[in-house]
């Protein structure tokens, strides 16, 4: 008898399906799909320094897949990922430049906490106009997105600029607020410590605290919820505050442990990505840590392939796209009643061979 693909299975389903067909999509415009493959992983993991720099890319997925994971397990759509990282970036920049004279240890503490404070107050700010004036989240939080780039872009033509005034980009921060860096001239840092930290801490939260199981059963039911006498509002406001700070913490921490500098293109779209990261994982904060260095790996290997196979980057974008398609077509009342029919059908023989 043929099992449904279990909740756990299903993002490892939706992996290999949509990898097959962009073996498909490879095969029909001449390409060697092996070759392809062969070279992605080559790029991602084939030495140290691409291997470490896979995990630079994906540190700050995990905090934007952690944002995201967040907000949805409460239905509160934050499309905002990328303006909260960017925001936090920002903060983290005009805070950390000014903090030469500090020991080390407090000017990151500064550093991150002003980046966590600035993704919290746009996301707090979305979850505010959600329960004060029925503002859907999803417009509010893709309009902070444009907000914070176009800030951004302010800050490093304008007072950020560094002194040259030749590049649009910030003054490098003092070394007292680089977070700490291991095994030169790799790039692994401090920052992919915490991110490995704050993964089990969101699972914790979401679901062994009152907080959270009040979180899940907004985002289950939110008139039942009310019913019961969950406080709608006042848990939304704070899922989001807390969702934006976890994203504005990843800008902080890019800014301190990886670029020490504010520049335009700053995110090539993590915020965004993040979203595909955090579906992957089933919301899982804990999932969420493989998840995301599976993108890393695609996004640090997509370079390899051009240059290897002659195959566009574009490529990941469409296998990402197709594993976020594929997941949600498993998930759809269609395919949930075919199983449901599959299942039963095959039980029948069995039921009158009793009988």
């Amino acid at each position: 008898m043929r099992q449904p693909i279990s909740a756990a299975g299903k993002p490892l389903a939706a992996l290999v399906l949509a990898m097959a067909l962009v073996a498909l999509a490879l095969a029909a415009l001449g390409a060697n799909p092996a070759a392809t493959f062969a070279a992605l992983a080559g790029g991602a993991f084939g030495n140290w320094l691409a291997f470490t720099d896979t995990l630079v890319k994906a540190t700050p997925l995990v905090f934007t897949g952690l944002a995201i994971s967040t907000a949805f397990s409460g239905a509160l759509w934050n499309i905002g990922a990328e303006g909260q990282l960017l925001a936090g970036a920002l903060a983290a920049t005009a805070c950390g430049i000014h903090l030469a004279p500090m020991p080390r240890l407090a000017a990151i503490t500064v550093v991150l906490a002003a980046g966590a404070a600035a993704g919290a107050a746009a996301g707090g700010l979305c979850g505010w106009l959600r329960a004060r004036f029925a503002v859907s989240e999803v417009i509010s939080t893709i309009m902070l997105n444009f907000t914070a780039l176009q800030m951004l872009s302010w800050a490093v033509h304008g007072p950020l600029m560094e002194p040259s005034r030749a590049y649009p980009v910030s003054r490098l921060l003092p070394a007292s607020a680089w977070m700490y860096r291991f095994f030169p001239p790799s790039r692994l840092n401090a920052g992919m410590l915490l991110a490995l930290a704050l993964a089990p801490l969101c699972y914790v939260l979401l679901f062994r605290t009152n907080f959270g199981f009040q979180l899940r059963a907004l985002g289950k039911n939110p008139r039942a919820a009310a019913f019961y006498g969950i406080a709608v509002a006042r848990t939304s406001v704070i899922a989001m505050a807390l969702s934006g700070a976890l994203a504005g913490l990843g800008g902080a921490v890019q800014v301190s442990a990886v670029s020490h500098r504010l520049f335009e293109r700053f995110s090539p779209g993590w915020g965004y990505e993040a979203i595909a990261v955090a579906l992957v994982a089933r919301l899982n904060p804990i999932a969420i840590v493989p998840s995301a260095l599976f993108f890393g790996a695609l996004d640090n290997g997509a370079q390899a392939v051009q240059r290897a196979q002659g195959v566009s980057p574009v490529l990941v974008q469409a296998a990402q796209g197709l594993v976020i398609f594929v997941l949600l077509a498993f998930d759809t009342p269609v395919l949930a009643v075919r199983r449901r029919r599959t299942i039963s059908t095959a039980a029948e023989p069995a039921e009158h061979a009793d009988a």
